[in-house]
């Protein structure tokens, strides 16, 4: 049901619409056959043509203007009663009159057109439409007085003898009082530019069909690239309303079913855990259908912004929880998926797994707030490494490099630094243990490890010594060291309700197994197991914890008690002696039953030399072999002579030993 709804999901965010077969970028060479036209299409012009065009146009668009009828008005009551003002004379002169009534005609050659506003620019042809209440006429835009030219405007108009010598008086009134009553239109103005734009046609000429487009070899550049691509867009929209809408997605849900059923394959094959734990399963296909999801959104919302999406967090978080390797298929299968949605997907594909490797490799502690600043500043430099080199492929130099993509990586990279919150959110949700939370639970004086050093203090001296066995051993072969070191601390939390039954525990030399049947000794020794992952779930420790304490003795043998019931002659179950298991599954694991038991049977060493431990090591982890202890888990017998040689090293310090020298 999971598989199937993640499956529908992201069918459902896929593009809705056919894709072109043929894979081609500006600048390369075509690498199919020779391509003839399938059918009639048309050629769809460039941006650049387009624009063009556009500003052509919008050069040639007649702008509309608009009368203000009560200027005029205004104006001729300022001049009744400026006048006077400016030419001081008798009312009742004749000259006056004479002078007052040439001012009037003045006026009203002036605002014969219209006068525009101060610093206006006018755009647009020739010729403009002016709206003068109800009526719409066509005039020259020269007809129109500027402020700004004003004064050589009335010098022209009082050339007539005797008013010349009056042309400054007639300027300075006219400055004063007249005022623009002609302006800009913006809305008929807008909606005619509109309509202008509406006109210009995407198209131009004619492809028929069975035209050769491009031959094999030949680079796309040019009108060749214009025609491969008005060719994609027709191919696109005839496909998709030729073929049914449900055979398209039919096709779409195959192949995601294909990605989905690869990894769940992986899974289950690799890690068989992971695959029977649906809280786990369901993570990982939250944090891709997630991841999916926000680069839809995002190349929906502006494609220009697709790199700013911090996919890498994705294998970031799946490495931190589970192991490198998940992490990186899991990222694989993201990106095959959001390769149908995205434009240029071999680029997009090239550069998100360059940075997923480079994220798998980097260091998985995260703990250390360092190391995630390093593996950022590593994605970062591949991403730019990257697209520096597709610039230069496709256009033969780095001068095109744009500088917004650049920031774009930047951005990435910090939105890539979010994945330490969100780690901490999926710990709460899910219930997963990270490096964070693993060192918090190392702190030895934390409420279970501290009642196991009161009521237990042997036990706790045992867990310690083999935190640092184990610790050391897992370095060595490139295990999880924090992990294999609070796993050991906490495999033994079980001897804390009998402690006193535990050889190291007990402080005389009386045991409380002496007065007691092996059978009845052997069920209290094997029951710590159980105990042990039942306080583990009552203190909410991780699971992966809870492992350690499940496995750290496999379906092992209580030896001693056996041998002692044996001993005893009557008949002996054998099942009463094993451990429940299961048995290791996981080279962390493996390291902590072998420096447990190692660590636990050193105590019984008398007068220990080198070759004495050498040989002690070797017969532990020989018999736990020999028992198919570590059939389950993925450590190579290579890696387990690495851990006997470094437990002999180990023991050889704590004992103080050094090799005997010849007499």
């Amino acid at each position: 049901m999971l598989l199937l709804g993640c499956s529908i999901l992201i069918v459902y965010l896929f593009p809705k619409g056919a894709t072109f077969k043929y894979e081609f970028q500006k600048g390369k060479p075509w690498q199919y056959a020779t391509l003839y036209a399938p059918f009639d299409f048309s050629i769809v012009k460039s941006q650049e043509e387009l624009d063009a065009e556009k500003v052509e146009l919008l050069g040639t668009q007649s702008p509309y203007y608009r009368t203000i009828p009560k200027v005029v008005a205004q104006v001729k009551k300022s001049y009744d009663s400026q006048f006077p003002i400016f030419f001081n004379l008798p009312v009742s002169s004749t000259e006056y009159d004479v002078l007052y009534q040439y001012g009037t005609s003045l006026l009203d050659t002036v605002y014969r057109h219209g006068v525009l506003p101060l610093g206006f620019q006018h755009q647009g042809g020739a010729s403009v439409f002016l709206i003068d209440g109800n009526s719409e006429s066509t005039v020259d835009k020269n007809v129109f007085v500027n402020i700004e030219n004003l004064q050589q405007t009335m010098a022209s108009l009082t050339q007539e003898f005797p008013f010349v010598q009056f042309t400054d008086q007639y300027y300075n009134l006219f400055f004063e009082i007249v005022l623009p009553n002609i302006v800009l239109d913006e809305n008929f103005t807008s909606k005619a530019i509109e309509e202008t734009l509406k006109n210009v046609a995407v198209y131009r000429g004619l492809i028929e069909e069975n035209s050769l487009i491009i031959s094999k070899g030949e680079v796309v550049e040019g009108e060749k690239f214009q025609v491969l691509r008005s060719l994609k867009e027709e191919y696109a929209s005839r496909v998709w309303n030729e073929l049914s809408y449900y055979w398209i997605l039919l096709g779409y849900a195959i192949l995601v079913v294909l990605t989905f059923m690869s990894l769940i394959l992986f899974i289950r094959s690799y890690r068989p855990l992971i695959f029977e734990n649906n809280k786990e399963i369901s993570f990982i296909f939250l944090n891709m259908v997630g991841m999916i999801a926000l680069t839809t959104l995002v190349v929906n919302f502006n494609v220009e912004f697709l790199y700013a999406v911090p996919i890498c967090i994705l294998p970031l978080i799946l490495k931190t929880f589970f192991d490198p390797r998940l992490g990186l298929f899991t990222h694989v299968i993201t990106i095959l998926n959001l390769g149908f949605i995205v434009p240029n997907s071999f680029e997009f594909l090239f550069l998100q797994l360059m940075t997923g490797i480079v994220t798998i490799l980097s260091t998985t502690q995260l703990q250390n707030r360092a190391n995630l600043f390093i593996t950022v500043g590593r994605i970062v430099l591949v991403y730019l490494v990257g697209y520096v080199a597709f610039t230069i492929i496709h256009e033969g130099s780095i001068a095109q490099i744009d500088p917004l993509v650049i920031g774009l990586f930047l951005l990435n990279g910090l939105l890539t630094l979010f994945a330490q919150p969100l780690i901490y959110l999926y710990e709460r949700i899910f219930k997963l243990v990270s490096d964070v939370s693993l060192l918090e639970l190392s702190d030895t004086n934390s409420k279970l490890l501290k009642d196991l050093s009161d009521r237990a203090p042997g036990t706790f001296h045992h867990v310690l010594q083999v935190a640092n066995l184990a610790e050391t051993a897992a370095s060595e072969i490139g295990a999880n060291t924090l992990l294999v070191r609070v796993g050991a601390l906490y495999h033994d939390i079980g001897k804390i309700s009998a402690p006193t039954y535990y050889s190291e525990n007990q402080t005389g030399s009386v045991s409380p197994h002496d007065e007691m049947a092996p059978e009845q000794s052997a069920k209290i020794i094997i029951n710590h197991v159980a105990e042990g992952i039942d306080l583990a779930k009552k203190n909410k420790l991780p699971d992966r914890i809870i492992d350690f304490i499940r496995t750290h003795h496999g379906d092992s043998w209580v030896y001693y008690f056996y041998k002692k019931a044996q001993e005893s002659g009557e008949d002996v179950d054998e099942a009463d002696f094993r451990y429940p298991g299961p048995k290791p599954f996981s080279k962390e694991t493996a390291v902590l039953m072998m420096a447990d038991a190692v660590e636990a049977a050193s105590k019984s060493l008398r007068e220990p030399t080198v070759d004495k431990i050498q040989q002690f090591v070797d017969n532990i982890i020989s018999k736990q072999i020999d028992e198919k202890q570590f059939n389950e888990c993925n450590i190579t017998l290579a890696e387990i002579e690495i851990v006997k040689k470094v437990l002999t090293k180990k023991l050889i310090n704590i004992y103080h030993l050094r090799v005997e020298y010849p007499e």
